[in-house]
């Protein structure tokens, strides 16, 4: 009786391999670690021969009747299929990690990811994953391979890298599954495998008096386009990235607006940052110098204006005022910002929306960037209010 692609995909393996039977000669032997080869029993001279063609799934059902067809077709032509080479097994190549990763990095995390997001992913994988398992078969990979990986990460010290990366490789283990080049995810018997790891937030000021003192040593910084980054920064609470590569051409004066589109955001969705009137202040004033070319915030070596200013120009300026490593960073208005403004009672989902952390709901996600635009008006009006109340103190 012939088999059915249904009968292949239950069998289970046993203690001991056995096998089953499909039509003239083809069989599947099934092995107790669970592998499935395609295996040919055939006679020459009167003498009883067998002949591997493959590994199931990577030969079919159909591909395995064909090669065995073939095997038929040379005895019955006189020739004994073992001596010839060209029917020997033609495995399919087995996709790699490597291989996979790069479509998963393709297909999921370049469309949808800012190109700083990629470049980090792409170069942790690079030093820490790939050297061991690029041109490793994706189905072979067991926990304790990638753990013996994860280890060398974590044995320099760095554990919340070994962290990341180990979850980077879940969501490529998870692609594979979808694609169907493996079946399982051996990172995910991982958890609570390595060390345990402090989560660490960006250093920030949170005690209102010593965020005054911040704003007013903003004011004294002698460099007009950093001193206005910093100011325009506490003031919008937005991203590094998104505030050095904010344009001239995004900002709707008539609705008092900063409109970030979707290319520039962490989670590529566009987003809409209400200007208060002292953040106006800040454009005109900036205007002077910059308003010539692309970028709000360009570098200063570039008169034209056409490049955007260093990523380490608020940081730096930072530290010259003080402020050290440890204590605040051109991120950290972000959590000042939050929270200063869940301390004063303002209501969280107008204040996440307003950080454009990602929404666990995608489908909403989608077209939620206006969501709550005249709560977060008047909140980023009273935030601009109640920064320049600090600074009086």
């Amino acid at each position: 009786m012939a088999l059915t692609e249904v009968q292949i995909k239950k069998a289970r393996p046993f203690d001991k391999r056995y096998i089953l039977t499909d039509q003239n000669g083809l069989y599947l032997e099934v092995m107790t670690t669970g592998a499935k080869y395609w295996r040919v029993r055939y006679w020459f001279n009167k003498h009883e021969r067998r002949i591997s063609i493959g590994e199931y799934p990577l030969v079919s059902l159909k591909e395995a009747r064909i090669k065995r067809d073939e095997i038929r077709k040379m005895i019955y032509e006189g020739k004994d299929p073992v001596n010839f080479k060209k029917i020997q097994p033609t495995e399919t190549p087995r996709p790699t990690f490597g291989s996979v990763f790069d479509e998963w990095m393709e297909k999921r995390i370049i469309p949808v990811c800012t190109q700083g997001y990629a470049k980090q992913v792409r170069s942790r994988m690079k030093t820490h994953i790939l050297p061991y398992l690029r041109d490793t078969s994706i189905a072979s990979i067991t926990s304790l391979d990638l753990l013996n990986v994860l280890r060398r990460i974590e044995a320099r010290g760095t554990i919340d890298i070994a962290h990341r990366v180990k979850q980077i490789c879940g969501q490529v283990f998870q692609y594979g599954i979808a694609t169907g080049v493996c079946e399982n995810d051996p990172s995910f018997p991982l958890r609570g495998a390595l060390k345990a790891h402090k989560l660490k937030h960006q250093a920030s000021i949170i005690d209102p008096r010593q965020v005054g003192a911040l704003m007013a040593a903003i004011d004294s910084y002698p460099a007009t386009i950093v001193r206005c980054a910093m100011k325009f920064q506490a003031l919008t609470f937005v991203r590094p990235g998104e505030l050095r590569m904010g344009e001239w051409a995004e900002i709707n004066v008539p609705q008092a607006e900063w409109i970030i589109p979707a290319e520039k955001m962490k989670m590529r969705r566009p987003h809409i940052v209400p200007l208060s009137v002292q953040a106006f202040e800040i454009l005109e004033e900036i205007k002077i110098c910059t308003g010539h070319g692309r970028y709000i915030f360009p570098s200063a070596r570039t008169p034209a204006g056409n490049r955007p200013m260093s990523e380490n120009g608020i940081l730096a300026a930072l530290r010259s005022m003080g402020y050290e490593k440890g204590v605040m960073t051109g991120h950290g208005f972000r959590s000042t910002a939050s929270t200063l403004l869940n301390a004063n009672g303002w209501n969280r989902d107008v204040i996440e929306r307003q950080l454009a952390h990602q929404e666990s709901n995608s489908v909403r996600a989608s077209y939620n960037f206006a969501e709550y635009l005249p709560e977060r008006r008047k909140m980023m009006q009273w935030w601009a209010d109640y920064l320049d109340e600090l600074k009086a103190l």
